[in-house]
């Protein structure tokens, strides 16, 4: 056992003895000292040390043991040290003013002494109060979760208070029911039972306080406080004080009025923050579900048109069409259905990014091989423009899913031209850092550019730089490339090219492919 321990035991044991006869003791023993010292003669100085009992029994105990110790200090200093000794009489009759004197002087120092131990008792109570009521505040303040906060409130007034405590929240039925406790899950807690609910329920309905040691339902052995805002009572905090006594709950009162007022606050600050995350996914939803409908139908409807005006006039007008004219109709057909395949891809690339349904099948891609393969899918819609691929000596490999990557080199390609003037340039560069184990993949063009403070957004879902509202799009193709990107290890960036226009950075980790390698050309699904 510990020397705090042992103290603390000693102190219990000593508090077991009744006050007063503490107090005969240490009378007792002092006149017996003075005796033994030889200052009984001295009866100023004997009466100024009787004094010194009286202070001690004021600081320690209070009021009572003091009068009492001021009284018996008179008895023993007339008995013993007043002549005729060994007796109540006096021979100087000024004595029986002295005494009244003295003992009045006692009884006022002993009031004194008194009352600054209750304000140091008052003190310490604020403390504690003050103390508790803090660590409640920056638990509050931390926690973003309900149950968790409600738990923690729950374990801090009972840590404070050393008795139960329970927190009473309506349930989706609107029926109050124990949502947090600070006693153990697995037994029954204080404030489950009927009387304790019904207790609450009538907190809950009227807005009061009730319980020990306040003027409603006083007969019950627990405290039950509304946890009340402004404008709406969220709930209940309610203690278990069937031990306390009339002072201590008052204390008690005080200090859970404020724990309360705390946990209200916090509670509503919670509830509103889930109110407003809800609804701030409410309203991007609606965003996404209209800007997927307004871009998907135009999307849709542009090439869908194109492609039934040609198939129409090709059924309908054919001995009338040159063979040059037959030719044009069909290219538009087959660039209706390209674009609407197109639009699919991204759309069922984006669903399986936020289902997290996306798989990775993994080979080894040749990037130069990759780069070409990407040419030929965007060749149709080319038109007037150049395009310029510049590949190292040595053509890296990256280790990732081959049609994955395609997809976003088609994406960023077909952006370049779309977004760029007739008869420009595009240029394709691929750059090796094998000191980093990085692969750049750059395509530049000389478009229209994209604003500094939207580079980073036009990754988003739907969005579209105000500079290009005048080219069709659903916003979707960059998204869906940041996302295949970043599920392979890297990074793709929209930057100024110098030149004029945008350039897009795809950064991909390589791997250097061994002859040895048996998955070399095969897919392998992670």
């Amino acid at each position: 056992m510990s020397e705090r321990n042992k103290g603390e035991d000693v102190w219990l044991k000593l508090n077991r003895v009744p006050k007063y006869i503490w107090v005969t003791i240490g009378i007792t023993l002092l006149t017996i000292l003075l005796h033994a010292i030889g200052i009984s003669d001295d009866l100023v100085n004997v009466g100024l040390i009787y004094l010194f009992p009286v202070l001690v029994s004021a600081v320690y105990w209070g009021m009572g043991p003091a009068i009492y110790a001021a009284s018996l200090s008179v008895v023993a200093f007339d008995f013993f040290f007043v002549p005729p000794y060994l007796s109540f009489t006096v021979e100087d009759l000024r004595y029986i003013f002295s005494f009244i004197v003295y003992l009045a002087v006692a009884v006022l120092t002993a009031s004194l002494a008194g009352r600054l131990r209750q304000q140091l008792e008052v003190v310490k109570q604020r403390e504690i109060t003050t103390n508790s009521l803090y660590a409640l505040s920056r638990q509050m303040t931390a926690v973003t979760d309900l149950h968790t906060l409600l738990g923690n409130i729950a374990r801090q007034v009972s840590l404070t208070l050393g008795t139960p405590a329970a927190i009473y929240l309506p349930n989706v039925q609107g029926e109050l029911q124990v949502t947090s406790s600070s006693e153990d899950s697995d037994s029954i807690a204080w404030g489950e039972g009927e009387a304790e609910v019904a207790i609450a329920k009538w907190v809950y309905k009227h807005g009061e306080i009730a319980g020990r040691g306040s003027s409603s339902l006083r007969e019950s052995s627990g405290l039950y406080v509304p946890l009340r805002t402004e404008d709406q009572i969220h709930g209940v905090l309610a203690v278990n004080l069937e031990s306390s006594d009339l002072q201590e709950q008052r204390e008690e009162l005080r200090l859970l009025e404020a724990c309360g007022g705390l946990a209200a606050s916090a509670i509503a600050r919670v509830k509103l923050a889930e109110e407003a995350r809800l609804a701030q996914v409410t309203a991007e939803s609606e965003r996404i579900r209209t800007a997927l409908l307004d871009s998907v139908s135009h999307e849709l409807r542009t090439p869908l048109t194109a492609i039934i005006g040609s198939a129409t006039g090709l059924l309908e007008n054919d001995s009338l069409f040159t063979r040059e004219d037959r030719k044009e109709l069909t290219g538009n057909i087959r660039d209706g259905a390209l674009r609407m395949n197109r639009l699919v891809t991204n759309l069922l690339g984006m669903v399986k990014l936020e289902s997290g349904m996306l798989q990775l099948r993994r080979k080894w891609c040749d990037v130069g091989d990759m780069i070409g393969i990407v040419l030929t899918q965007v060749q149709q819609f080319i038109q007037h423009r150049r395009i310029r691929v510049e590949l190292p000596d040595q053509p890296p490999f990256v280790s990732g899913d081959e049609v994955l990557l395609e997809q976003v080199l088609v994406n960023v390609i077909s952006n370049a031209i779309k977004y760029s003037p007739e008869d420009s340039e595009i240029v394709i560069t691929v750059k090796v850092d094998e000191r980093n184990g990085r692969m750049t993949i750059v395509v530049a063009d000389s478009g229209v550019g994209i604003p500094e403070a939207e580079r980073e957004r036009v990754f988003e879902k739907f969005y579209r730089s105000e500079s290009s509202r005048h080219v069709t799009g659903t916003g979707l193709g960059l998204a869906i490339c940041r996302g295949i990107v970043e599920v392979h290890g890297g990074t793709i960036t929209a930057e100024s090219n110098p030149g004029g226009g945008t350039r897009v950075c795809i950064g991909l980790p390589i791997e250097e492919p061994e002859a040895s390698f048996p998955y070399m050309g095969q897919g392998e699904e992670e």
